[in-house]
């Protein structure tokens, strides 16, 4: 390990309203060049316990806090989020090797996170329905009512250590409910950073617990029926395992892709390659949106691929903190080896590289692949790296039916202007959102989002979090004398 970056500090975790420093330090490096970024400390067994503990007790206050103060809260946390912005951001390129000016985006999006989540707190309706539909039913009406669910646990991934943060967070807190999330071990400082935030802005103590677990503790908390709701964000294997540890409770999930794009004859053909090259390679591909399988008309096959490889070729690799990186490293090195021995082992079975292809210590280089089989694992298993596969079709109803082939069913891209396809898409691809003339690395924070098949399980996005964090309630009123 290098030396310490500039400002590297040690933080505990946030237990119960108080911050823990014990136990065994957790360094936390950055992926670029090894250097220390900060020092926390991995909580235990007991810590765990401890906070399920918290959470329960805290839910009988969170429940009852009114709409106007869950929305000032939220509001509250935006703003604040906002004011540290230059930390977050230096803090995220240095833990998660995010290029500064990608850093920057995912910072503001989680400000805009926490302010929409403000304004749909004081927006969670319900509806009056009429009872008196047949005899002996006069004067009977019902409210149906959403209230908030109870105890959440919650796990996030590294690639964005902030916002994938807020979407758990944000919700919880729009919803009345408390938590305990376990944020990524690689990265769990953007994570401790917001909880100060949010106790600063006066959520309730023990209300949010944020602790750096083991993956066995982590099924505890899965299994551990204190908690009413597990929202997980992560690869499918351990997404499916923990719902199977989940018992009763309430489930969410949001998993991995091979994101396709089809690139149709009438598409404006630069614009769809430059928008892939940016799709398919920021923060290196580490993504579960990140365009991966491009299936482009024949007609058009060579102006796409030129403009593509020419595009993805000047994409500038290295430092994160510098300002002119479009492509950093990828988590650690071993992440890197993966994917050099899955591009080697498509190369031996007849798929060639375009541009790229090769690694340096941590850093994969922007690569393009053609002529790969179906079968080979950078087409059908999700890659989670600076790769893109490019295929060729003749027919749309026979790349629709590839693009289903997948095991995966997260968000597909369309290029078209032919509101016929746009149409036979829609209705026939497996996937949880189509976006049209756009890449499925599109996302805008307030939009219902998610997956079906291996890719998931309920939906984010803040009122789909919310609802998904809120139980129905019915109660029936029957006007006595009626």
């Amino acid at each position: 390990m290098n030396s310490p970056a500039a400002g590297a500090t040690t933080t505990g975790f946030l237990l119960d309203g108080r911050w823990v420093m014990e136990g065994e330090p957790l360094p936390i490096v950055s992926p670029f060049d090894g250097s220390l970024v900060g020092t926390t400390f991995q909580a235990s067994a007991k810590h765990l316990g401890e906070a399920t503990c918290a959470v329960v007790r805290a839910f009988e206050t969170t429940r009852r806090i009114p709409a106007y103060e869950r929305q000032r809260v939220l509001a509250a946390i935006s703003e604040g989020i906002a004011a540290r912005r230059d930390e977050f951001v230096r803090i995220m390129a240095l833990e998660a090797g995010k290029p500064i000016k990608a850093a920057r985006v995912e910072v503001d999006r989680a400000v805009f996170t926490f302010r929409v989540a403000a304004e749909e707190s004081v927006r969670i309706s319900g509806e009056w329905l009429p009872l008196d539909w047949s005899p002996g039913w006069e004067g009977r009406s019902a409210i149906l009512r959403r209230f908030a669910l109870g105890p959440v646990a919650a796990i996030t991934p590294f690639n964005f250590p902030l916002n994938l943060v807020a979407h758990k967070v944000a919700p919880a807190i729009a919803a009345g409910c408390s938590m305990v999330l376990k944020p990524a071990p690689k990265t769990p400082l953007c994570g401790l950073m917001l909880a100060e935030i949010v106790e600063q802005a006066g959520w309730p103590a023990g209300a949010l617990n944020v602790l750096c677990l083991s993956n066995k503790d982590a099924e505890v908390m899965a299994a551990d029926e204190g908690f009413k709701l597990l929202t997980f964000t992560g690869s499918d294997a351990v997404g499916w395992m923990l719902k199977a540890k989940a018992g009763k409770k309430r489930v969410a999930l949001e998993l991995g892709g091979n994101a396709a794009v089809i690139v149709h004859s009438d598409a404006d053909i630069a614009h769809a390659a430059e928008v892939c090259a940016t799709g398919g390679f920021s923060y290196a591909g580490q993504s579960c949106i990140s365009v991966q399988r491009i299936y482009v008309h024949r007609s058009v096959e060579n102006e796409f691929v030129q403009v593509l490889v020419n595009r993805v070729g000047k994409l500038k690799v290295g430092d994160p903190l510098d300002e002119a990186t479009d492509v950093g490293p990828m988590i650690n090195e071993a992440a890197a080896l993966r994917v050099e021995e899955w591009i080697e082992g498509a190369q031996r079975s007849g798929a060639r590289v375009l541009v790229g292809g090769r690694r340096d210590g941590s850093i994969f280089y922007p690569t393009v692949l053609t002529d790969a089989r179906p079968d080979m694992r950078v087409v059908c298993e999700e890659v989670f790296a600076p790769v893109v596969v490019v295929a060729l079709y003749d027919d749309f109803s026979g790349v629709l039916g590839a693009v289903n082939e997948s095991r995966y069913g997260l968000q597909a891209g369309l290029f078209t202007n032919d509101v016929r396809l746009i149409q036979a898409a829609y209705e026939m691809l497996d996937v949880g959102g189509l976006i049209v003339n756009d890449t499925p690395t599109f996302r805008a924070d307030q939009m219902p989002y998610g997956g079906v098949k291996d890719s998931g399980l309920g939906r984010e996005g803040l009122r789909s979090a919310i609802e998904e964090m809120t139980e129905r309630k019915l109660l029936v009123m029957h006007l006595a004398g009626r």
